[in-house]
């Protein structure tokens, strides 16, 4: 047990540097198309162009990441992702930059995957939930280290201090994992392993439950990503946040997300991960309504409206991971988890999309139609409580 709880902890820190790496790049835009002499535009692109190569390499990666160790694999996967995020710091211009952030891409992608596909098959599913929870902690920390103390780093130093820091804090995690973390071939064994590369994906969509499982994938971050990327500047231009506030929301929403996800990983266990899903679900509804109506009210008030989201949106993550993990078996699950982590990925450029496609700036410079999007979000929630329905879960 002391050895699942120790692999469990290097396991969330290296989630961690995964989740701070892709977040530190958005707080720190403005000072990237002043450095860069860029438009908003181009700068979407340095935001994009790492959730396609990550999206890309998930395909890909799902043809060999189960024909190998699984230390193995993550300590390339980490050492390429630790390359790229120092080549990130090393940018002097913007396609360099771009360059970096796709190749940063390519290994974070099958890296959290790869976490993931571990931790499911290193715990029980009895007890899968509660380590799900705590590994996916990693983004409530990223999101009270990886925003504000990233604007922080980056305005006592420079822009390049925070990149150095994660790369930094990821060799570290790789002598720690090299040391510390046993060889996992027991998914070896399986005859399934070893058949040709491009059978892992016809596998899955032989399989209409892993089908089911990948579309729940794409509903539910369509359910809650599509408002996700305009929450920061709906609160600026139309709630009246200034620069300087926007990091209390990252800040708030993530402690306190960071104690209820472990406590939504041992409910789930509990209760069952369809119910503990469902109820989060539901409260999830009543907070995008509230985020995409809100009007004008006080930074106080306005903070516990997003605070709220964050805590249902990231609590229903947790049991809707873990029936995702669960539905398959051990020897193909870091394949599927990697086509999981492209669907993922892709979907994050679809929410993106219909959002701003949606969303228009208005003459005094505020956001209207926010509330169109937060209907598409509450539609693609409901779809996706009746979708965890129909996914059959295996040990």
């Amino acid at each position: 047990m002391i050895k699942e709880r120790l692999l469990l902890f290097l396991l969330a820190i290296t989630q961690f540097t995964h989740i701070v790496d892709f977040m530190i790049v958005m707080p720190l835009g403005a000072e990237f198309m002043e450095i860069f002499e860029i438009s908003p535009t181009q700068f979407s692109w340095i935001v994009s162009v790492y959730a396609l190569a990550a999206g890309i390499m998930g395909l890909l990666g799902a043809m060999f990441v189960d024909r190998y160790d699984r230390k193995v694999v993550l300590l390339i996967c980490y050492f390429g992702f630790t390359l790229g995020t120092f080549a990130c710091a090393l940018a002097s211009n913007y396609v360099f930059f771009l360059f970096a952030r796709a190749f940063t891409g390519l290994f974070g992608g099958i890296l959290g995957a790869l976490v993931l596909a571990i931790v499911a098959d290193i715990t029980p599913l009895e007890r899968r939930g509660k380590s799900m929870g705590l590994i996916m902690t990693a983004f409530s920390v990223a999101s009270v280290v990886g925003v504000p103390l990233s604007l922080w780093i980056a305005a006592l130093l420079n822009w390049r201090a925070p990149f150095i820091a994660v790369g930094s804090i990821s060799s570290i995690m790789m002598l720690l994992l090299w040391r510390f973390m046993p060889s996992l071939t027991k998914h070896l064994s399986h005859r399934a392993t070893h058949q040709a590369p491009f059978k892992a994906l016809e596998n899955i969509a032989k399989d209409p439950n892993q089908v089911r499982a990948l579309i729940f994938t794409i509903i539910l971050i369509l359910g809650h990503f599509t408002i996700i990327p305009f929450i920061a500047p709906y609160m600026e231009l139309n709630i009246g946040f200034t620069k300087f506030q926007i990091p209390y929301i990252y800040l708030v929403g993530g402690l306190l997300t960071a104690v209820v996800l472990p406590l939504a990983g041992r409910l789930s266990d509990q209760y069952g991960h369809v119910r503990i899903f469902t109820i989060s679900s539901v409260l999830a509804l009543l907070s995008i309504y509230a985020i995409t109506n809100l009007p004008p009210v006080s930074i106080t008030v306005a903070i516990v409206v997003t605070s709220s989201f964050f805590i249902v949106a990231s609590g229903r993550n947790v049991p809707a991971t873990t029936m995702v993990t669960s539905v398959v078996s051990s020897d193909n699950r870091a394949s599927f988890m990697s086509v999981r982590s492209s669907a993922n990925e892709f979907a994050l450029f679809l929410g993106s999309l219909i959002a701003g496609s949606i969303i228009k700036e208005q003459e005094d410079g505020s956001l209207q139609h926010y509330e169109y999007v937060g209907y598409i979000a509450i539609i693609m929630s409901i779809l996706a409580i009746l979708m965890s329905r129909t996914l059959k879960l295996k040990a």
